[in-house]
């Protein structure tokens, strides 16, 4: 099976991604090809275009976040565009998308000497992301540079990461800003973001105020929701992958792992999710699975948030299920109904614990916590509390009425009153930002913040 990705002025084949789109007729920047007034594939004489007279315009900052899709925080510098003023035609309303990709290509966009690569940030198998900066717009970006083999192509985590993060427009998902292809490489251009939540634990000292723990844990909740309605998976839910910036908004990222679902559930590999934060079904074999796999993640952050150490620490399947069965009891058919008949299950002869209270292990959460808590880690996965009820609970209650209705692309932050705390750890924080980031330190040596 071979489907073609567009994403600005990049064509990628791609084959057996394993990726599904509910609404193919959509183009990439969510416009339809009837709405677009031509056809993607209908080509435009630019000398046809310039004859004609009526309603002309140029390349506006409008046309650019809307292909692109840039955050309300990221704008091109004063002044940018009229250097194209005088090569740029004008243009008819509406602009086919095909004329629209040669616009913001002239501008830089999908350009790898756009960007001026910085730091080397990490490395892993098929990518190595370092910290950029654009010379559009003079902003920090990350460049997630994607090898690509000869014989195999572009990895398929790379195509599903593409696939998936170009439709998904929220205050708590990381923004793909730009994809520039080349014959070695692909790069995946995303907002910059200073930390991931574990690197913001361990510079706050593993202890962190309830109440910032209460707004990490609302926002990557959001993120989830959003992307639940949209019948997304992430399956790869750990601090690492949930980033920080200096405002304190936390955003969901490395969606190389996410799927897109179709039907409720679907057969697909039960090896997702690191070990740590994998939910007892899948850790048994378990390859039907739905929003659920994302929701036991969830509680395992929050209790990690909370204590300031990592819930279920296995080293191997087998003992990643004795330190949840230790804790959450060995489960029976009352607490999981079939359980007893699972070959899997009945292989590893677990011995019977019984369950602790989990208030035992997490003295600092309250009633309310310890019982969100509680509807997060349940065996049964359709037990588990949904991103959407789990916003509604209680444990929010604190945070006002405001956050429940904010707009999809609006920051926690947007609404009064609402900010973070200094937090208890052993290092010197600052307010209203809870850790140290060192530019805003910086900042406020130099007295400018």
């Amino acid at each position: 099976m071979v489907a073609v990705l567009k994403y600005g002025n990049v064509l990628l084949c791609l084959c057996a991604a394993g990726i599904v789109h509910e609404n193919v007729k959509m183009g990439s920047d969510g416009e339809s090809d009837q709405a677009s007034g031509t056809s993607s594939d209908e080509v435009q004489s630019p000398v046809r275009v310039r004859m004609r007279n009526n309603h002309h315009r140029r390349i506006s900052n409008e046309d650019i976040n809307k292909r692109l899709s840039l955050p309300a925080d990221i704008r091109l510098p004063e002044g940018y565009l009229e250097k194209f003023a005088m090569n740029s035609p004008p243009f008819d309303k509406p602009m086919s998308r095909r004329l629209r990709r040669a616009s913001l290509s002239e501008i830089g966009f999908g350009k790898l000497e756009t960007y001026i690569k910085l730091d080397k940030l990490g490395e892993g198998t098929y990518a190595t992301v370092f910290k950029g900066r654009s010379k559009l717009t003079d902003n920090l970006v990350a460049l997630k540079e994607i090898r690509l083999e000869h014989e195999e192509g572009a990895p398929c985590t790379a195509i599903r990461e593409v696939s998936l993060l170009k439709d998904l427009k929220h205050a708590n998902i990381v923004t793909l800003h730009d994809i520039i292809h080349t014959d070695k490489c692909l790069t995946l251009v995303f907002e910059y973001l200073e930390k991931d939540l574990k690197q913001y634990m361990d510079d706050c000292g593993s202890i962190m105020s309830v109440h910032n723990v209460k707004i990490f844990l609302f926002q990557l909740l959001r993120g989830l929701a959003y992307c639940h309605r949209r019948k997304v998976l992430h399956r790869d839910l750990k601090p690492q992958n949930l980033l920080i910036n200096e405002k304190g908004e936390l955003k969901l990222a490395d969606f190389g792992l996410a799927r897109a679902k179709s039907v409720p559930t679907k057969t697909y590999s039960n090896e997702v999710v690191t070990l740590w934060y994998r939910p007892p079904d899948v850790l048994l074999g378990s390859t039907e699975y739905s929003t659920p796999i994302d929701m036991w993640g969830v509680g395992c952050i929050f209790y990690e948030m909370i204590t300031g150490r990592p819930l279920f620490p296995g080293s191997t399947v087998e003992d990643e299920l004795h330190l949840i069965f230790r804790i959450l009891g060995t489960p029976t058919e009352e607490t999981w109904p079939g359980i007893t008949t699972s070959e899997e299950f009945k292989t590893y002869n677990f011995p019977q614990y019984k369950a602790e209270p989990l208030v035992n292990h997490a003295p600092r959460i309250d009633n309310d916590g310890h019982d969100l808590l509680s509807m997060l880690l349940q065996f049964e996965a359709k037990k588990r509390v949904s991103a959407e009820d789990a916003l509604r609970h209680s444990y929010f209650r604190s945070l006002g009425e405001q956050v429940q209705t904010l707009a999809d692309t609006a920051s926690i932050f947007s609404v009064k009153g609402v900010q973070l705390q200094r937090d208890p750890g052993k290092r010197s924080s600052v307010y209203p930002e809870s850790c140290k980031f060192p530019r805003l330190l910086q900042k406020r040596k130099e007295g400018t913040f």
